[in-house]
């Protein structure tokens, strides 16, 4: 039971990450590896915000996370849409996307580097014990979790219940046919991807509260939110949630019952298995 609910506080924040991840390929067709990046960046202004100023990083997600949606908006209306207008198919544009993106990685991980230094950093924020069920966790973790389930269900809320999420999955759908109802699928994209990055960056400041991080740690995330994502199904909501379950719970088992540094190791097994048994994802439909 504490393998499993510890498996299941650290897959809120995955999730979170993964949904990020999701709707910049899922919607803008754009594999964006500097997603970690993103992430890294958010733990830092967060640790910054409580370092500096005391600003509780929940209250700093006020902050954080429209920061990051009108940075990524820039970067894809200065370096992306570009790409999208030049490509002639899909493949092109995810080839373009990847190459464009791998450059970015290392541009932000050299800003970060340049600006905080390459050591590790941490802050202590509800470091307090939480008892559930007879056992204890980190306060910290119980309220990234928590906080992680609240602006998931307000995704959840926007794109099943609003007319610009409504569009956002239909762009997902069918990029082609969204155009033929009058849905402005340029801008649709662009609202996307800098949404998604918003979400990655709130996952960033949450993980920062109970994670040690430093500024060349953003391609693991990208990795795992990459496997989330197509564990899940591209595109699909329920999948990468579900995904971010059995990744969290996966590796928090291995950590516990085996050795801490498998994890990663866990991590691409499990993946190597779904690409083997499973390629379409956990809800995707084999192509017919």
């Amino acid at each position: 039971m504490n393998i499993l609910i510890t498996g299941i506080l650290l897959s809120g924040t995955y999730a979170l990450v993964a949904l990020g991840l999701t709707l910049q390929y899922g919607v803008a067709r754009i594999m964006n590896l500097g997603n970690g990046e993103t992430l890294v960046a958010a733990c830092f202004v967060a640790f910054w915000l409580y370092a500096a100023y005391a600003i509780n990083p929940l209250l700093g997600l006020l902050l954080i996370a429209p920061a990051a949606f009108l940075i990524n908006w820039a970067i894809y209306a200065l370096a992306l849409a570009p790409l999208v207008k030049r490509a002639k198919n899909r493949g092109q544009l995810e080839a373009d996307s990847i190459l464009a993106t791998f450059g970015l990685l290392f541009l932000l991980q050299g800003l970060m580097i340049l600006g905080f230094g390459g050591e590790y950093r941490s802050y202590t924020f509800l470091a307090e014990r939480f008892d559930l069920f007879g056992n204890s966790y980190g306060l910290n973790r119980v309220v990234a979790f928590a906080a992680a389930v609240v602006i998931c269900s307000a995704l959840w809320f926007f794109l099943y219940r609003t007319r610009q999420g409504t569009a956002m999955r239909a762009v997902a759908v069918d990029p082609n046919s969204a155009n033929l109802v009058a849905i402005d699928v340029p801008r649709t994209a662009a609202i996307a991807f800098a949404l998604g990055g918003a979400l990655t960056a709130c996952g960033g400041a949450l993980i920062s509260t109970f994670y040690t991080f430093n500024a060349s740690m953003g391609v693991i995330f990208t990795m795992k939110a990459l496997i989330i994502v197509i564990m899940g199904g591209v595109g699909d909501l329920r999948g990468a949630v579900l995904a971010a379950l059995i990744l969290g719970v996966s590796e928090t088992l291995v950590a516990s019952l085996i050795d801490p540094g498998l994890t990663l190791a866990a991590t691409y097994a499990l993946f190597i298995l779904v690409l083997l048994f499973r390629p379409q994802g956990i809800f995707g439909r084999a192509p017919s």
